[in-house]
């Protein structure tokens, strides 16, 4: 229904019934597609088809047009005073034309020219379409009031984007570089799949290897979690072993306490309010179970929020545990024996040469011609023949 109010707003369908409101009505009300002569995006000159149009439009209706239109068509008289008489009998030409149609057509054509004038040239005190877009405040045309206060507004948005502080293109293209340098090992479009591409050989070893949970990773996953925090928790496996860890250095509640919070923001809307509050008493209530450190104004504002649940209440105590373990827990996991005797254990898959295609696996020669055949039978018999001689 949305797209299709859009379509009809911006002319490229348009009502038979009441050609004059360009709405799309959820009822049996005739639509028809406008022709694409009459489409914005077709982009004509505007003046030319607008003469055209408003030539046409005051003969056929003999004068009798509405105030808007005949100021407007005042106008464009007064602009093109001396080639009106062509255009006039422009008009009368295609009028005459026209009349020798069938009624249907006539009245198409008569809604088409509406819907055109609808969108290009709305009457006073409708939304123009062409000059506003979706964040306007009003549905009214306004214009803007160079006055005192528009310059100060300007003057007060031109210093803040000047205040602003902006990262040089270099060091944006230099984190750029060392972002691909460090992937480039890990990229299997770029250095390909081991032991084997799984999209080009329908082997599906490669996809066991990197399940979820496996009984050992292999080293280029085990690597990618020294990359950053996140890529250590966006995996299943490095959270496992992450939280093996924390269970050693008693704060295993931070990893738990964050992994609640995105079972709440990823979980069922019918949920939400029951998984707040078990949060809250497993990790945020005085004498909690597993209560995790957060300072005074978090969990302030946090308690605050508990009282309305949605499923981004946690978030300001969620980004507090995350950037707790990411300073505090994170660097010493990979400086930890426990990282180290896993990287040095992880798997290093051999890569097996298998054939891309089925059909080259063995090597196939192409058919003899019959013709050759029988040169190489004739061949064949006369060096029987002289051998026999011979003998």
């Amino acid at each position: 229904m949305h797209v299709g109010s859009l379509l009809v707003r911006f002319g490229y369908i348009y009502p038979l019934k009441e050609p004059r409101v360009l709405i799309l009505r959820p009822d049996e009300s005739p639509y028809r597609f406008q022709t694409p002569y009459y489409w914005i995006s077709t982009r004509w000159p505007a003046s030319e088809l607008t003469i055209n149009l408003s030539s046409k439009k005051n003969v056929r209706k003999q004068g009798q047009l509405i105030e808007y239109e005949k100021e407007n068509y005042n106008m464009l008289h007064k602009r093109i005073n001396h080639t009106w008489d062509f255009v006039v009998m422009q008009a009368r030409e295609q009028l005459r034309g026209i009349k020798h149609r069938r009624k249907a057509d006539r009245i198409v054509l008569e809604c088409q020219e509406q819907a055109y004038w609808l969108v290009n040239r709305p009457p006073p005190g409708l939304l123009d379409i062409l000059e506003h877009g979706p964040e306007r405040k009003s549905g009214q045309n306004s214009r803007v009031q160079l006055n005192s206060d528009f310059y100060k507004k300007e003057i007060d948005h031109t210093r803040r984007n000047l205040g602003r502080n902006r990262v040089k293109s270099s060091i944006c293209l230099e984190s750029y570089v060392k972002y691909s340098e460090q992937y480039q090992e890990h990229d299997p479009v770029m250095k390909g799949c081991l032991p084997s591409n799984p999209w080009i050989t329908d082997d599906i070893q490669y996809w066991s290897m990197n399940a979820d949970v496996v009984a050992m990773p292999t080293k280029l996953r085990v690597e990618r979690w020294g990359f950053s925090f996140m890529e250590l928790l966006n995996d299943a496996m490095g959270r496992r072993e992450l939280m093996t860890y924390l269970e050693k250095e008693f704060s295993a509640e931070n990893l738990c306490f964050w992994q609640a919070c995105e079972d709440v923001r990823h979980g069922e809307s019918s949920k939400i309010a029951s998984k707040v509050d078990e949060v809250y008493k497993q990790f945020l209530a005085p004498g909690a179970t597993r209560w995790v450190n957060i300072d005074s104004k978090t969990m302030e504002k946090t308690l605050e929020g508990i009282k309305r649940p949605h499923r981004f209440v946690l978030d300001d105590a969620q980004l507090h545990i995350y950037f707790l373990m990411k300073k505090d827990s994170y660097p010493r996991y990979l400086r930890s024996d426990l990282y180290k005797n896993l990287l040095a254990k992880a798997i290093v898959p051999q890569e097996t040469k298998k054939s891309v295609f089925p059909f080259m696996r063995r090597q196939r020669h192409s058919s003899p011609s019959p013709a050759m055949m029988t040169h190489t039978a004739d061949a064949q018999e006369d060096g029987k023949a002289t051998h026999t001689s011979q003998a």
